[in-house]
């Protein structure tokens, strides 16, 4: 066995490579585990985010893998030990806190823990919104709105998420089509109302998506919907689809020793990066569905690298 460590960080989003360039320059020597645990990518979700533009710093727009680039960079040029690497099994039930990993299940140690393993869009899982992903088609109403101002848009789901999401593009865009599977929505009563008051936002019932046109010219030119009780077909024309089915905190790993959500994301202290259990600290969309945006979550690595060092200050080993 290698020698404990004073920090593993799991997951190399934002919230991950901000509390390991935080952690590298208090000296704590951190390992970062860079494989997304459990299907997603190195990187996290900015790797499949074409352009942005609400990072600051970046007034002239930055892609997404270009800047999750420099992110890492950042952490190699402050000191920070990268394993592209995927977690297989935690132990948090004793210190120093174990992580197995690789494809030999290598076992480490740790004094403290950073989980940052991030959040996944649910997709509708069409092969022509695959392919169009990034091209037109969006997970992210509030990364991806301001391009297609002025434009005909459209967004699927029935919940909280998809009410903002179309809230929010209907002060940019032209017109939002709001479309649900069922005959009714399941948003709180006051999102709802919100919707129903708009006047640029039509909502669809009892349909579904069947295909995303069109994939031959690389760009969105319109959806084609399903009628789930007629079974009749129709096309509306936009230029953008907006999934807003909900997200899948990457947290598999950790549920059997840490608190929950009933929607499935860690439980940090509020105004912390703590979790239940001392020395195990939570950054990120893994514990965060309120704004899961790039920025919050590199503030909130920020907060578990210091809450880290703090930590072990006081709990000298």
């Amino acid at each position: 066995m290698t020698e404990t460590r004073n920090v593993i960080i799991i997951g190399s989003g934002p919230a991950g490579h901000t509390a390991a360039i935080y952690a590298s320059r208090a000296n704590l020597k951190p390992l970062m585990f860079e494989g997304m645990t459990r299907g997603g990518i190195p990187g996290g979700q900015l790797m499949i985010t074409n352009d942005v533009e609400n990072y600051p710093g970046f007034p002239a727009k930055i892609t997404g893998p270009d800047l999750m680039k420099a992110f890492r960079e950042q952490s190699v040029h402050q000191g920070a030990e990268l394993r592209t690497e995927d977690v297989n099994r935690v132990d948090f039930s004793k210190r120093p806190f174990r992580v197995w990993a690789g494809d030999d299940n290598v076992e480490y140690t740790a004094h403290t823990i950073i989980i940052a393993t991030g959040a996944q869009a649910k997709w509708l899982n069409l092969e022509s919104e695959h392919a169009l992903k990034g091209k037109g088609v969006s997970a992210c109403a509030v990364c991806d709105g301001a391009f297609f101002r002025n434009q005909d848009v459209m967004v699927v789901g029935g919940g909280d998420t998809a009410m903002e999401e179309s809230m929010y593009l209907s002060g940019l865009c032209k017109s939002v089509t709001l479309v649900h599977r069922r005959d009714s929505f399941r948003a709180s009563k006051s999102m709802q109302d919100r919707v129903f008051k708009n006047p640029k936002i039509k909502v669809v019932w009892n349909s579904g998506v069947d295909e995303v046109l069109d994939v031959s010219k690389g760009e969105v030119t319109g959806v084609r919907l399903e009628n789930l009780k007629t079974k009749e077909k129709t096309v509306v024309d936009v230029t953008g689809l907006f999934v807003a089915i909900g997200h899948t905190p990457n947290t598999d790993l950790f549920k059997d020793f840490l608190e929950l959500h009933d929607n499935g994301y860690l439980k940090t202290k509020p105004g912390t990066a703590q979790t239940n259990i001392a020395g195990v600290f939570a950054a990120g969309d893994v514990q965060d569905f309120v704004y899961r945006q790039a920025v919050t979550a590199a503030g909130s690595g920020c907060m578990a690298a210091l809450e880290a060092e703090r930590w072990l200050a006081a709990n000298a080993h």
